[in-house]
């Protein structure tokens, strides 16, 4: 199957999800994607070769912490992860330091479906999970994932608690697309018994 093929039938689908680092090469599709109206709905992301480079460039080039992913199936792109450490994101910590308390070493992940098509296919869920499995394998030390979302996109925090988060907190946040409200939910799993850090 051709890079630009989309696994919407067959065996394809489901296929193990596995995450790889963002490239160059993938701008062109990630722009797309970030177009598309059922991501910029809730992502608002500028979408300019301007914007991506000034967002994404840094990531690229190792030159900021963090990473960004591609999720795959059978080797086909179908969606973003970003991943990172709280910590190092400060202006994100004062924004949620009202509603929770960050436990130290806590991540954060961001994510996306990019083909309209595999929406409501229960990828979501699977995309999160193996973001989280492997964010606990890469950070060993980290302690939590902690996650806020609009409460408006109701399909992301119920892909979050499919994925095993639960609500530990709901409260005002500055949303993505100014046209939200600031109502938001701030959901977390649990680090699964035998991966604890240390």
């Amino acid at each position: 199957m051709p890079p630009s093929a989309t696994p919407t039938d067959g065996p394809l689908l489901d296929a193990p999800v596995t995450l790889r680092p963002l490239v160059r090469a993938d701008l062109p599709l990630l722009q797309r994607w970030l177009a598309a109206p059922h991501v910029h709905r809730w992502w608002f992301h500028e979408t300019t070769d301007e914007a991506l480079e000034r967002d994404f460039g840094a990531g690229l080039r190792g030159e900021e912490p963090g990473e960004d992913l591609v999720a795959e199936l059978g080797g086909v792109p179908v969606g973003l992860v970003q991943r990172a450490c709280w910590a190092d994101h400060p202006d994100d910590v004062a924004q949620v330091r009202g509603l929770i308390d960050l436990p130290p070493g806590a991540l954060e992940i961001d994510y996306l479906i990019g083909p309209v098509e595999l929406t409501g296919r229960g990828l979501g869920p699977r995309i999160i999970a193996a973001a989280v499995t492997e964010g606990w394998e890469r950070y060993p030390d980290a302690t939590a994932v902690v996650v806020p979302v609009a409460a408006g996109n109701r399909t992301s925090w119920r892909a979050l608690e499919k994925a095993g988060f639960r609500r530990i907190a709901t409260g005002e946040l500055p949303p993505d697309n100014p046209a939200d409200p600031p109502l938001s939910h701030v959901l977390r799993p649990a680090r699964p018994s035998g991966m604890m850090p240390g």
